[in-house]
C-alpha cells in the first residue's frame, strides 16, 4: 500500500478519513487562500485543493496526497471562516431562514497523476435569534469554521435538512475520496 498524506491540520478531516480505513500521516502545506477575482466557488475549493497536494507532493514524491478545501457560498458571494464576533453575527443574520451551499475542493494526487473534483451539498439554516447567535458563540465553536458553524457539532440543532452529502459539509466528502483513490490506485 502506497504512503498516504492527509494535506490537512483539520481534525474533522482526520476523523473522516480513518472512517475509510486507510493508514494516513498528516502534512498541513501553506497556501494563499485569497480569492480570485470572480471567482467562483467551486472553483475556488478545487484550486485549493490542488494547490495543497501540489505543495506536498513537492515534499513526498512517492506519496499518495489528499487534500480538500471547503467554503459556503450564498447569493453569490464566498462565505470563509468568521474574523471576529461581529462577523460571526453578520454570516448567521443572512444565513438565517436559508438555504446555502457548502463547497469541497477535493484533489488525489500521485507523482504520475493529479485527480480533482468538487462537491456541492445544500445546506438549510434555521432563523437564529439574537440570543441564540450569543449562546452559540459563547461556546467557541464556530470559530475558524466555514461558516462560523460545525454541522457535525452544537450547530446540529440549527440545521433543519440538508441535499447531499454530510460529509461534505463537515469538510471531505467521502464518497468522492473513496472513488477517487480507487482512480489514482488503478
Amino acid at each position: 500500500m502506497a504512503h498516504i498524506i492527509l494535506a490537512s491540520s483539520s481534525p474533522r478531516r482526520q476523523e473522516l478519513l480513518t472512517q475509510l480505513g486507510l493508514d494516513f500521516e498528516i502534512y498541513s502545506p501553506d497556501v494563499d487562500e485569497a480569492v480570485q477575482e470572480g471567482e467562483a466557488v467551486e472553483h475556488y475549493v478545487e484550486r485549493l485543493a490542488r494547490a495543497k497536494a501540489q505543495v506536498v507532493l513537492a515534499q513526498f514524491p512517492d506519496a499518495i496526497v489528499i487534500a480538500a478545501d471547503t467554503s459556503l457560498s450564498f447569493a453569490g458571494k464566498i462565505i470563509g471562516k468568521p474574523e471576529s464576533k461581529q462577523h460571526a453575527f453578520e454570516i448567521w443574520s443572512a444565513l438565517s431562514g436559508q438555504w446555502h451551499d457548502v463547497y469541497s475542493g477535493l484533489c488525489v494526487a500521485t507523482s504520475a497523476q493529479m485527480l480533482s473534483t468538487a462537491v456541492r451539498t445544500q445546506v438549510e439554516f434555521q432563523q437564529l435569534s439574537h440570543a441564540e447567535m450569543e449562546k452559540y458563540w459563547a461556546t467557541g465553536e464556530p470559530i475558524g469554521k466555514a461558516g462560523a458553524y460545525a454541522i457535525q457539532g452544537i450547530a446540529a440543532q440549527y440545521i433543519p435538512q440538508i441535499r447531499g452529502s454530510y460529509s461534505n459539509v463537515v469538510g471531505l466528502p467521502l464518497y468522492e475520496t473513496a472513488q477517487l483513490l480507487e482512480r489514482v490506485k488503478a
